[in-house]
């Protein structure tokens, strides 16, 4: 919080503050009432309602010199007008109820934060850092890359880094809802915000603090914590006009009756409108029940449209698959075991830098086989890698690059029934064909029960647009039976796509890398897999899925038109409530005083009404 911005405890304890000084003028005013103490009676309630009228002033100054005209008008004037009309009791009983209201919402609003304010307590400030064979304490800040810490039982990690020890049992549910440890291996990344379950082990730091997976998500809860949403913007808006109505039914009641009373009673019993109560703590426990699910919704807007949303574009790579190569088949030439033509291959990709020999390797390395130094290494850019290893000559690369290298075989020969959207690395030994290993990057298990929960959720329009190649898009769409499928996209195509569907209803765009930034900002709702993905498209999107899970992201869809149709109803059942209650005070069946206990009967019952967001969907 900056030093403009009072921060929810501060916020709260003025309210409380308020409540305390109304309240001690209502009940000191009403001691000197019935044991007849006149005029302290009205000295009392009227100086327990001063100090709230000042305080409501000053917000509203504040709000206007912005230019904002807020519901808080509506509070201003019965007060004012409950102290000129030599009615003290009924002020002192709308500042008690105005002040009780705020606090309430402050309450409320402290609740529906729960769960994302829960991340930020959870920040470890030092770490226990290897300097040779002692272990020093330092701050976090200090950790660079590829320094060696001890985490010990019961602590949260507090940087991105790699087990350095048989395995470690680490508690993610902080990060992605979980309740279950997992257990993690030597040499597996383990991220920040995590907790140590089992025995203490070491870690070897990857990112600095700073950096790191839970730094980013408290930066983003703190961005979502300052936000405001849309619908109280618009709940400003419908201010004027409500100012307008209740000033003409209270004008018109004082004009025809001749009874200043009752235009007071008109005044107390608009104050304060549901609006400015329901709407936020509806939204922002909307907001905390998504964050409890892993998707961390930016701001209050972002939410509502969401709910709002009826097309969703999404990336393939990172998002409908794994976003990561693997090997699904060895086809082998006579002679030949698949492992061996693996390790022999993976051995030589050691040397190279491509993404297809990173995932040679770890497969390698998966099924526990030893790989060799490769020598006289030679790669020839997107094509293919020659060398040396365990004294036999070895090429692998694509099926033209090791054809020409082969002096026995054919890998076109192995290719038969190759599924669409693979990738096939030819391997030969001695300039004789070894094997083919062939890779992809399969779609999720759970693929097409997301794509349905997507269509449940409210999305009549799901639509695949990747960069990657024409035919591996077209039949992933087709696997889900999307509604469109686009390939070979560079960013501005993506941009294109997105601003197309936008024209016929809101959209939602799904993915995980840099190239998807700029469609995630072009979309109505940027989503971006922060999970996986890069810092570019957290950064961009309004909403993070923090879990490695597309389907919390349809159950936060759900929550956001649950919220989105719970603040609706608050608003306009207080609304509804609030103009009845006017006409009854109009006709003269309300006096002030029981008008304004009356109104905050509705603002207690529309607000907690707007918790019910807080549930599960």
């Amino acid at each position: 919080m900056n030093a403009t911005t009072p921060s929810w405890a501060e916020t709260a304890g003025s309210n409380l503050l308020l409540v305390l000084i109304a309240l001690a003028g209502l009940g000191s005013g009403s001691f000197a009432a019935v044991y007849g103490y006149q005029p302290w009676d009205e000295r009392l309630w009227f100086a327990g309602t001063l100090p709230v009228l000042l305080a409501l002033l000053v917000q509203i100054v504040v709000s206007l010199r912005e230019g904002k005209v807020g519901l808080d008008i509506v509070a201003g004037l019965s007060m004012t007008a409950a102290l000129a009309f030599g009615e003290p009791l009924a002020g002192n009983v709308v500042a008690l109820m105005y002040a009780g209201g705020q606090l309430l919402e402050s309450f409320a609003e402290g609740r529906a934060r729960r769960e994302m304010t829960s991340l930020l307590g959870r920040v470890s400030r030092t770490a226990m850092r290897y300097r040779g064979e002692r272990l020093d304490e330092v701050s976090i800040e200090d950790l660079m890359p590829a320094d060696r810490i001890l985490i010990r039982h019961g602590e949260v990690i507090p940087v991105d880094g790699t087990v350095a020890a048989a395995s470690a049992l680490i508690d993610e549910a902080a990060l992605t809802g979980e309740a279950l440890p997992v257990r993690h291996a030597s040499g597996e990344s383990v991220r920040s915000g995590s907790t140590c379950m089992g025995d203490a082990f070491d870690l070897v730091v990857e990112r600095r603090a700073a950096e790191s997976t839970y730094a980013a998500i408290v930066r983003l809860v703190e961005g979502a914590q300052k936000s405001k949403a849309p619908m109280v913007r618009l709940a400003d808006r419908y201010a004027i006009w409500f100012l307008f109505l209740t000033l003409a039914i209270a004008g018109a009641a004082w004009g025809l009756s001749g009874d200043r009373l009752r235009a007071l009673a008109v005044l107390v019993v608009a104050t304060p409108c549901p609006l400015i109560l329901a709407v936020p703590v509806a939204i922002i426990s909307g907001m905390s029940r998504t964050a409890a699910l892993g998707v961390l919704v930016k701001n209050g807007g972002a939410l509502e449209a969401l709910a709002l949303v009826k097309t969703a574009i999404l990336d393939k790579t990172g998002t409908l698959t794994f976003g990561r190569a693997s090997v699904t088949d060895i086809r082998v030439a006579s002679s030949w075991q698949p492992d061996e033509v693996l390790r022999l291959a993976a051995s030589l990709d050691q040397a190279s830098a491509h993404i297809t020999a990173k995932a040679l390797i770890d497969v390698a390395e998966e099924r526990g086989l030893t790989l060799s130094t490769p020598a006289g290494v030679q790669e020839t850019a997107g094509s293919g890698i020659v060398g040396t290893v365990e004294g036999r000559n070895v090429v692998v690369g694509g099926s033209g690059f090791v054809r020409e290298r082969c002096t026995q075989g054919d890998p076109s020969d192995l290719r038969q029934d190759v599924p669409a959207g693979t990738v096939v690395v030819a391997v030969a030994v001695d300039g004789v064909l070894a094997g083919l290993i062939i890779l992809s990057d399969p779609v999720r298990p759970d693929a097409s029960g997301v794509i349905t929960a997507f269509r449940h959720a409210g999305i009549n329009r799901l639509v695949l647009a990747s960069g990657d190649r024409s035919d591996v898009v077209a039949e992933v769409g087709r696997q889900l039976e999307l509604d469109g499928a686009h390939g070979d996209l560079d960013p501005s195509d993506k941009v294109e796509i997105v601003s197309r569907e936008r024209a016929d209803s809101p959209v939602m765009m799904v993915g995980d890398g840099v190239n998807d930034a700029p469609a995630l900002a072009a979309a109505d709702v940027g989503v971006a897999m922060g999970a996986r993905g890069s810092a570019a498209s957290s950064e961009t999107a309004d909403v993070v899925v923090l879990v490695d899970r597309l389907d919390r992201l349809a159950t936060a869809i759900g929550v956001a038109h649950r919220s989105r149709r719970i603040a609706t109803q608050s608003v306009v059942a207080g609304i509804g409530l609030s103009v009845a209650a006017m006409g009854f005070a109009a006709f003269g069946y309300l006096e002030p005083v029981e008008g304004a206990l009356l109104q905050e009967v509705i603002d207690v019952a529309v607000i907690l009404n707007a918790l019910r967001a807080l549930r599960s969907v």
